[in-house]
């Protein structure tokens, strides 16, 4: 990326964060990210204080229903599959540090969640990892390993405690006013 343009997605990232995700209107708020290069599906919500990280590469399927205060790193690159919900105060966190380097070097890394996921309030996903098809991520857990189709995870850090039986026939379109 040349340096004006890495300049031009550095003031979209800032704007966005500092005055966009604080507007009460979804589509605003939705509009403003596909400016900056986002990818986002139809009948979206992204809730207000959301953060996000490398909007370039943020790339979002159809009738995803984010919550507040999300931090969504895509540096790495970050997939969020159609028909998935994320919960309020979920952070993917996109990049990590090589602490053995002498440079202290950062290594951004993609993050998939597959469609018909769930990301329970206040979840944390770690870069590399991918979270499949219809899996379950519980309250507060920690996700620093892939997590199969239809696994419902939970803990710090998240282990397999079931398996959904659910026919994953939804669509959460989920878009209240001033939200």
């Amino acid at each position: 990326m040349s340096r004006p343009a890495r300049i031009w997605a550095h003031v979209g990232e800032a704007f966005y964060n500092a005055v966009m995700t604080y507007v009460p209107s979804h589509t605003v708020r939705i509009a403003t990210l596909r400016l900056w290069g986002a990818r986002i599906g139809r009948d979206c919500s992204l809730l207000r204080g959301t953060t996000v990280l490398g909007i370039a590469h943020l790339e979002i399927g159809e009738a995803v229903s984010i919550g507040f205060r999300c931090v969504l790193d895509a540096r790495g690159g970050l997939t969020i599959g159609s028909n998935t919900v994320i919960a309020s105060d979920t952070h993917f966190v996109g990049a990590f540090h090589d602490v053995h380097a002498p440079d202290f070097p950062a290594i951004l890394e993609p993050i998939v969640v597959e469609e018909f996921a769930w990301l329970a309030v206040r979840s944390t996903v770690l870069c590399g990892v991918t979270i499949g098809r219809g899996a379950v991520v519980s309250a507060c857990s920690l996700v620093r390993e892939d997590v199969p189709a239809m696994d419902i995870v939970a803990g710090v850090p998240a282990v397999s405690v079931g398996t959904r039986r659910s026919t994953l026939d939804y669509r959460p379109v989920f878009r209240p006013l001033f939200f």
